[in-house]
């Protein structure tokens, strides 16, 4: 099968024929038609974070295709299902996150196309568990930016706390804000979409945003608290470490911040104000299996789309070097 694989940090992808893949005891293999690519993929590239992907390995985390083959002790899926197969390629389910419902902090984690090969490949293994039947409503091209991008906002979004009519900041309007965007229209909250792209902003307005800042032109703390005495929460999507703490000064009180976004760096905070203003921050990374179901349906339900850019598996170098400048609104998928 053809498969992009990284075998040294910080450089281009091989293009290679690689051995179909078997699936093994409760893992199903999946013929993949489509890939979203994620910002997470340069990190498995660039070998950034603390613990590094042993290599080569495939990256890809936002795969959609068919069953075409089961392992022994596969009771879930049956061949010719449509499946999603996540970020969360498997946890332990045993320790006191899993069994809490915090299945993504699970210590015993792997991660696709992190820890095991991931989806930019003809074919992948996944869990039987862990694999995602996907909604009739959802193309294959639609379905992959939501594996991970659309999944992530959905959980961030919830994580808010947010009630519908209040006002929610998306802060950045890339592959995860645009998305967020509908997502919080969905659930029926007012949305201020921030950014320094005016591009970004008009696809925001389009998508339903009610109010869209350019973030360069306008200061956004000021204008909400002026206008509409703060937001009542924010999602924090942008990779910029200026908008975490902008985004803190956007809060009225008792407002909550929710951070996707994985810039390097720190971002001052104001104890004072953190603590006479009650404010709450919080982290919050890609869903468990129980909010991709949820955000899988909504999205059919809600007709919630990715601005989808396709492309060939042999073009995912220029991809990835765009994604590095982010330079399109919307998501790349590569349709294989």
């Amino acid at each position: 099968m053809r498969a992009a694989v990284v075998t040294q940090f910080r450089q281009p992808l091989e293009l290679r024929d690689v051995p179909i893949p078997e699936p093994g005891w409760g893992e199903v293999l999946v013929r993949v038609k489509a890939c979203g690519v994620c910002h997470t993929d340069l990190h498995t590239i660039h070998g950034d974070w603390p613990v590094k992907p042993s290599l080569p390995r495939i990256p890809g985390h936002e795969a959609v295709g068919e069953i075409v083959a089961l392992g022994p002790g596969v009771t879930r899926h049956e061949v010719g299902d449509r499946v999603g197969v996540p970020w969360l390629h498997q946890a332990c389910g045993r320790c006191d996150q899993c069994m809490s419902g915090w299945e993504t902090l699970c210590d015993q984690q792997k991660r696709s196309g992190y820890d095991v090969d991931g989806g930019f490949a003809d074919y992948v293994v996944a869990k039987d568990d862990f694999a995602a039947r996907l909604p009739s409503g959802l193309s294959y091209q639609q379905a992959a930016p939501l594996m991970c991008a659309g999944l992530t906002v959905y959980k961030g979004l919830m994580m808010t706390d947010a009630k519908p009519g209040d006002w929610v900041v998306v802060s950045g309007v890339g592959g995860l804000g645009h998305l967020a965007v509908q997502y919080a229209r969905a659930m029926g909250f007012q949305v201020i979409a921030t950014d320094i792209d005016d591009p970004k902003l008009s696809l925001a307005a389009k998508l339903g945003a009610n109010l869209t800042l350019n973030v360069r032109l306008t200061d956004p703390v000021s204008y909400l608290q002026r206008n509409i005495g703060g937001a009542h929460a924010a999602l924090v999507t942008a990779v910029s470490p200026a908008a975490f703490g902008q985004a803190v000064g956007m809060m009225r009180p008792g407002g909550t911040v929710v951070l996707n976004g994985l810039p390097p760096g720190d971002f001052p905070l104001s104890i004072y104000d953190m603590v006479m203003r009650a404010i709450t921050l919080r982290g919050s990374i890609v869903g468990t299996r129980f909010d991709l179901d949820r955000a899988l349906d909504l999205a059919a339900q809600a007709r919630i789309e990715a601005t989808v850019h396709p492309a060939r598996l042999e073009d995912v170098n220029e991809v990835l070097t765009k994604l590095e400048g982010s330079a399109l609104p919307g998501r790349t998928v590569l349709e294989l």
